[in-house]
């Protein structure tokens, strides 16, 4: 029997099912960037001309998506890729004047405060989000009323102990997944700091979908992922996708020497 995965792909994901997907999977440094970024895409309300910060933007194809598809200013920041690089595909894809790379570290941004609409984070917080000082530091530049929104790899439980590993993820938890939390954990991060008001907490539609294509495009080839094997392996999905989304309060952002 023919799978229905594409047709429930195109129904979650009606934006990013638009794209060319082998494009997609050249230019996602993991799992489809755009699925996820669009599970963030459809309960924000985006409007024209907002200014934006897709924070660990990769190689810039979100940053693409978001200026196509909402029509806003998005300054594409990652510590890793040249903003050359990246400007080369944002001319390739007519975006040049509404999108702007840069190659900074998260943790050390030039903007004045407030200046964003919105912040986004996709496949990337966990790298430096789980300090607790981090929110505070973002913040700071987030319009009242503005969002802070994530989507990353969580895990169903927190894992308080190495002996509460699961057995298929412990050659590798003290590399790789040691960083990994619950959804749980996550929103409580966020709520102790009263800098955003919850939007939503979540599991990331279709989830189920995206890790099993995930998987497919890593079956057969010589690349050396982690992440595709430990998905491989999981068969209780203790491994998913989360989306947090909070939305900026009037709280000033106390910084107690970040940096």
């Amino acid at each position: 029997m023919a799978s229905n995965a594409p047709v429930r792909l195109k129904s979650v994901f009606p934006k990013a099912t638009k794209y060319d997907q082998e494009w997609v999977r050249q230019h996602s440094l993991g799992e489809n960037v755009l699925f996820n970024l669009e599970s963030l895409t459809s309960i924000i309300p985006l409007k024209a001309g907002m200014r934006v910060l897709d924070l660990g933007c990769g190689k810039a194809i979100s940053s693409i998506f978001l200026a196509k598809e909402y029509n806003v200013q998005v300054w594409a920041i990652d510590e890793a890729v040249s903003a050359t690089e990246n400007y080369e595909r944002i001319c390739e894809a007519d975006c040049e004047e509404k999108v702007f790379p840069l190659q900074l570290d998260a943790r050390n941004l030039p903007f004045s405060e407030a200046f964003f609409d919105a912040v986004l984070v996709v496949d990337s917080y966990t790298y430096f989000g789980t300090d607790e000082k981090y929110l505070p530091y973002i913040c700071q530049f987030i319009k009242p009323g503005g969002y802070m929104a994530i989507v990353d790899v969580c895990f169903n439980q927190e894992i308080e102990s190495l002996e509460e590993v699961p057995a298929f993820l412990r050659k590798d938890y003290q590399n790789y997944w040691y960083f990994i939390h619950s959804i749980t954990w996550w929103k409580k991060l966020w709520e102790k700091t009263g800098l955003v008001s919850i939007v939503t907490a979540e599991p990331v539609p279709a989830a189920d979908l995206i890790r099993t294509q995930y998987i497919k495009d890593f079956e057969g080839t010589n690349k050396k992922d982690p992440f595709a094997v430990a998905l491989q392996k999981d068969d209780k999905n203790f491994i998913s996708f989360f989306r947090l989304v909070g939305q900026r309060t009037n709280k000033d952002a106390y910084l107690q020497s970040y940096q």
